[in-house]
């Protein structure tokens, strides 16, 4: 039989979307979060047609899209000459193409959009600060009131629900930082692009800046190698470690240097990924998102994965026995994971190559008009997800 009742550990992203889409199936959502308040860190995020497809479908949509920015087109730029690399439009291209917009909005805005529309949905219950050990059944239940027919782990990379799956995934250091921060609009540099995503590349570094219209204000990642394993995220970072990030970006433009050599409030993400391994211990515990397949951010699909994730494991436990759907979920999402996997592990490659590769690159890529690179994203772009 279907489920009538789930518990979900975690409102973030994913566990809210899930959240919501268990209810457009009539099954009764119970979400645990162990923080007083949700506070989303990070800064920007990219919603992708793929993704805002589903928002949509959820009723969340209407709430982003007069906030949200579209931007006109991702761009590929040098980032010593500034020079036009490669671009794929998005814009009123993406909704012609794909089907659904493409948006750049802020992490808190999303994570808003989706509570508001859990707390109004009279299937979604959520405890705030309330630590639930998924392991204790009994009393997870007698919190809910009722036996919880499915526990679903959305609590992210440091999981604790995934101790609850034979030969689950595990967390390991990527290699790579993240160095976050946003800069106010008016006191952006001119090279910073107030229309489009952009991407500039260099030799061991690449650097993302896009809009977030509702802030006023650009969200910039730096993203380097490194060695520092902690599991700290917002972090200042020492001064060894920025003197770090400086020398990755030595011979960029002066201005993208000035920029950040004057970011004392970036922060310091080390980046982590999940190992492959299971994801539902055959019974009644799932894992999504991060917690499943925490992947590197270079094909900015993180957030997109985990509400895939979400909407298609809620469409198929709603639908058929639970056993039955929770392999059906972990046999239809890894090849899409494995092969996005593949895709960020190629573009860390391409951004970050140098020499001769760096030049191979951009010639090939200057010869590509916009609409076959967008073309190469049509498996990402495009997919419907099954809910």
């Amino acid at each position: 039989m279907p489920i009538k009742t789930a518990a979900i550990i975690g409102a973030g992203i994913a566990g809210l979307t899930a959240a919501l889409a268990l209810a457009r199936h009539g099954v009764r959502a119970v979400i645990f979060e162990q923080a007083e308040a949700l506070t989303e860190v990070g800064a920007g995020l990219q919603i992708s047609p793929n993704a805002s497809r589903i928002l949509n479908t959820l009723g969340v949509l209407d709430a982003l899209q007069p906030v949200w920015l579209e931007p006109k087109e991702v761009r590929l730029v040098s980032g010593s000459s500034l020079r036009l690399i490669a671009s794929v439009p998005c814009g009123s291209f993406a909704r012609e193409r794909w089907g659904s917009p493409y948006g750049a909005v802020h992490r808190a805005t999303l994570q808003k959009a989706l509570l508001d529309a859990v707390m109004t949905n009279p299937l979604c219950t959520l405890h705030l600060g309330q630590p639930i050990d998924a392991t204790n059944k009994q009393a997870l239940d007698a919190t809910i009131g009722e036996e919880a027919d499915l526990i679903i782990g959305a609590d992210g990379v440091w999981s604790k629900v995934r101790t609850l799956v034979p030969d689950g995934p595990s967390p390991h250091f990527s290699g790579n930082i993240a160095w976050r921060f946003t800069i106010p609009e008016a006191l952006a540099s001119r090279v910073l692009d107030r229309t489009s995503v952009t991407a500039f590349l260099g030799p061991s570094a690449h650097l993302v800046s896009y809009p977030i219209k509702e802030n006023a204000a650009f969200n910039i990642v730096a993203n380097i190698s490194g060695s520092s394993a902690s599991h700290d995220w917002n972090a200042a970072g020492t001064k060894a470690q920025r003197e770090h990030l400086l020398s990755r970006f030595s011979g960029w433009n002066d201005n993208i240097r000035t920029m950040l050599e004057q970011q004392e409030k970036a922060t310091f993400w080390p980046l982590y990924e999940a190992s492959a391994g299971r994801w539902h211990n055959g019974k009644d515990v799932i894992l999504i998102g991060d917690a499943a397949h925490a992947m590197m951010p270079f094909a900015a699909q993180g957030a997109a994965m985990a509400i895939e994730d979400a909407f298609e494991l809620a469409g198929m436990v709603a639908s058929r026995p639970l056993i039955e759907a929770l392999d059906l979920f972990e046999k239809h999402r890894t090849p899409r994971i494995a092969r996005l996997r593949q895709r960020a592990a190629f573009n860390h490659f391409a951004y970050h190559a140098r020499g001769p590769v760096r030049m191979a690159r951009d010639l090939v890529l200057s010869m590509r008009p916009p609409q076959s690179l967008a073309a190469d994203l049509d498996w990402v772009y495009g997919y419907h997800a099954i809910g």
